[in-house]
């Protein structure tokens, strides 16, 4: 990555073993797709009176190459209740990361490849 990772936390102090979670998933992000050029974490927890069982928000956004961004946020109306769980709710934000990019890529892959500043021949 060409910056460093923003990561933001509201509503509570993170972990140490949170922070090697979020660093862990950006680097297989990256070892998988290894076009990343920026990364911003964003974990809210839920309202001080609403802390038992009530979802953690996390959405990730990256940049990536021609000005291309990814932006993933929960699903408001299929939250599931494991969401309540700090750890699965930023593993399930990167698995849907995970599945975005890998979108990208294919539709990537299916486009043709410019040849001299024009679309290649047909072959």
């Amino acid at each position: 990555m060409q910056t460093p990772l923003q990561l933001e936390v509201e509503g509570f102090d993170p972990s140490v073993h949170l922070r090697e979670i979020i660093d862990e998933n950006i680097a297989k992000l990256e070892r998988r797709f290894g076009r990343i050029t920026a990364a911003r974490v964003t974990v809210r927890a839920p309202n001080a009176h609403h802390k038992l069982g009530e979802p953690f928000f996390v959405s990730i956004w990256l940049s990536l190459p021609d000005r291309r961004e990814v932006s993933v946020k929960p699903p408001r109306a299929a939250l599931d209740r494991r969401q309540g769980d700090v750890v699965f709710a930023v593993a399930d934000a990167f698995r849907r990361a995970d599945r975005q990019l890998s979108d990208y890529a294919a539709k990537l892959k299916k486009r043709p490849r410019p040849f001299n500043g024009r679309l290649a021949p047909e072959q």
